[in-house]
């Protein structure tokens, strides 16, 4: 008995169920328990007691002529308390073999369901089955409040040697905190977050908690509604840090407490999607969610899980979708996390030449190895079955693709066949694109991708819904910063862009990446005075919202905010006056017209009128039946001529100079086309272009 108490004592044993529970030996059944805090203890059966033999150290056992189905153990502790559960290694834990060769093999899509923290009920008996993976670890135990977080008390089974823990542990309920005790060869016991809790304690705490996932969603509407959408339906997303867009004081609001000022918000201003930042849990506040640790578990600093879905829950009950952003691409060094959760390499790339960002200094994952591929692509899929959301932005794309990402030579691993692409994780992003578009109708995919890869959103490629246009962003805002009187010698960033706006299907992103690290708030980007940068905005977001590619704005910029974003600090609404309000009514209109036209948002439906009137600065380009026409610069054009393909009058649908927005309100009445042919059409029209001005015109026939 001495060697299975040593075992058990130095927290090394990985088969307590060969020792422990109920075993028949020499003719007679034996009961067995390991309580290192006991000073005497008992088996009860039918509620009667009998007395456990203290064997050796701290390991107690009663022998018994028949089988006992159902029994409990009682020990008291030096302070007197009595401790009575029902013995855990009298149950087989909840874990399958199939489960766990699907897992290995990469393609267990729904971990979730056997992982983490789960309440069960087995043969009448309430509890908590804990599964976890730790295939080099040498044993792996269960603390909590419930066992004085004592490591080796309730030592978890390493199921069919597979490197797959797990331990159904008898009376454990809601809310009870819990880590891992993993004892490793190189670092001894390690208390590590369950890889896949659901929630865990509010920062600086860090242990996990069991919940249940019960919630009474009411959105069945919304779900159908989403399961018809396509390529061609309007997407505008505001993109938000939930921490910082109000704040209660100098604290988070809840997520139940910030839903209907956001609902009201967000229907005030058009969008049709909201995106909110990582929410999966972090430790950071300054990461902003982009350094997560727990991967099934929405941040507490806002709440619960059931909080959480409250609030998309009442978003879709008002027609807005939910994107989450989400990080597959690296994972921080928080001890208590992922990285070195055996005391091996177990979740990134062992060699740092592949597995360390550069940038960052965290931990690339291992995307070849089958169960992160399960956990990766199972966590998307816990996103969208427990939580509805209805996207998934996949942070740092590009940095996923490459080997060679901000690395020198020879500071990169190549692939098998010399090059730098990351065959492993084009295969994993390729992998998860298919499985979410199978399962899920509606739920869209999006990739944070900066480089010329090609076919990030084919189906015959890695098969994302949409990529952000970076070259877009770039080009546009360079172009806008530029002092109007040097526009005309800059023109061709505009343009240029057009050449491959359709080479895959594109979000226009105006992002936090946007408005931070010293680049400037989009107000402070503009030139000039107060009203000319205000001008410049409005000419901005309509150009935005005419050119091809869903949208995207970050929260602040619809009412051109004036300073820098702050994550530390809630928006800055109280300097939103009157040209604000223009601004924001402005936003309205824009995305009212985006939704309400489908020229506005169908795919290849793009003609350019002019983009050869360098000295103007002006250019005009049709979507679809919709003439586009933008002045930018602060001289007025009158009488501006441009062609057009049918006869009839043109109403002005849209006039960036409205006073509603703010502007000096020239506008142009219907307009009635002359048979004279112009920029290869066979009419013309002529307007009058107010100073910074945008203007959207349609054929009242058409």
């Amino acid at each position: 008995m001495s060697g299975i108490y040593e075992c058990l004592k130095n927290v090394k044993c990985n088969h307590p169920e060969k020792h422990l529970g109920m075993h028949f030996e020499n003719g007679s059944y034996v009961i067995r328990a390991y309580l290192p805090i006991a000073v005497n203890a008992y088996v009860i059966i039918n509620d009667k007691k009998y007395k456990m033999i203290e064997t050796d150290n701290k390991i107690f056992q009663a022998n018994f002529n028949d089988k006992i189905n159902k029994y409990m153990i009682s020990y008291t502790d030096s302070s007197g308390y009595e401790h009575k559960y029902y013995d855990p290694y009298n149950f087989r834990p909840a874990v399958s073999d199939y489960d766990i060769y699907l897992f290995k093999e990469g393609k267990l899509f729904e971990s979730y369901k056997t992982f983490g923290s789960h309440l069960i009920e087995i043969d009448g008996v309430s509890g908590c089955n804990f599964t976890v993976w730790a295939p080099s670890a040498l044993s792996v135990s269960v603390v909590g409040n419930f066992n004085h977080w004592t490591p080796g008390m309730h030592p978890m089974i390493n199921i069919n040697d597979s490197g797959i823990w797990s331990i159904f542990i008898p009376g454990i309920s809601e809310n009870e905190v819990y880590k891992y005790a993993i004892n490793t060869s190189s670092f001894g016991i390690k208390m590590k977050t369950d890889p896949y809790a659901f929630y865990t304690e509010k920062r600086p705490r860090t242990s996990s908690i069991v919940i249940g996932h019960d919630f009474n969603w009411n959105d069945s509407e919304w779900i159908n509604k989403r399961n018809i959408l396509g390529y061609n339906d309007p997407v505008s997303i505001y993109e938000m840090h939930l921490g910082s867009w109000r704040k209660n004081g100098d604290k988070y609001y809840s997520y139940r407490e910030i839903a209907p000022m956001l609902i009201e918000y967000l229907k005030k201003t058009g969008f049709n999607y909201v995106e909110f930042m990582p929410l999966t849990e972090y430790p950071l506040d300054i990461s902003w969610g982009y350094q997560a640790v727990n991967y099934y578990a929405p941040t507490s600093r806002y709440g619960r899980p059931e909080d959480l879905k409250y609030l998309i829950n009442e978003l879709h009950r008002n027609g807005i979708g939910v994107i989450l952003d989400f990080v597959a691409a690296h994972f921080p060094d928080d001890d208590y996390g992922l990285y070195m959760f055996d005391g091996t390499h177990l979740y990134n790339y062992a060699d740092p030449r592949k597995g360390r960002t550069p940038d960052w200094g965290t931990n690339i994952f291992d995307f070849g190895k089958n169960e992160v591929r399960s956990f990766l692509i199972s966590a998307i899929m816990y996103w969208i079955d427990e939580f509805h959301i209805d996207g998934i932005r996949v942070d740092a794309v590009t940095s996923m693709i490459y080997l060679d990402f901000s690395r020198k030579p020879g500071e990169w691993i190549p692939n098998i066949y010399g090059g730098n692409i990351n065959l492993e994780a084009v295969s994993l992003l390729t992998e998860l694109n298919s499985t979410v578009h199978e399962k899920y109708h509606g739920v869209i995919t999006v990739a944070e991708e900066s480089s010329t890869y090609k076919g990030i959103t084919s189906r015959s490629g890695i098969g994302f819904d949409y990529k952000w246009n970076m070259g877009w962003m770039h080009d546009t805002l360079d172009f806008f910063h530029t002092d109007p009187l040097y526009r005309k010698y800059n023109i061709g960033k505009l343009t240029f862009t057009v050449m491959y706006a359709y080479s895959e299907r594109f979000i226009l992103p105006i992002s936090h990446d946007e408005v931070v690290y010293g680049k400037g708030s989009l107000y402070q980007k503009m030139p000039g005075d107060y009203n000319l940068k205000i001008s410049n905005i409005r000419l901005f977001m309509s150009y935005m919202f005419a050119y091809p590619g869903k949208k995207l704005l970050f929260m602040g910029n619809e009412f051109a905010q004036k300073n820098e974003w702050d994550s530390n600090s809630q928006l800055q609404w109280n300097a939103i006056g009157k040209p604000e309000e223009g601004l924001l009514n402005l936003i309205n209109d824009l995305n009212s017209l985006y939704k309400e036209y489908d020229d506005l948002h169908i795919d290849e439906n793009f003609s350019w009128i002019d983009f050869n009137d360098v000295n103007n600065t002006v250019i005009s380009f049709m979507r679809g039946n919709i003439v586009c026409i933008f002045n930018f610069t602060p001289v007025e054009r009158e009488n501006y001529a441009i062609g057009v393909d049918s006869p009839g009058t043109y109403t002005e649908i849209f006039n960036s100079d409205s006073s509603r927005y703010g502007g000096s309100n020239h506008i142009n009445k219907n307009i009635e086309s002359c048979n004279y042919s112009m920029h290869g059409r066979k009419y013309s029209i002529e307007i009058n272009l107010p100073p910074l001005s945008a203007i959207y015109l349609r054929n009242d026939a058409l």
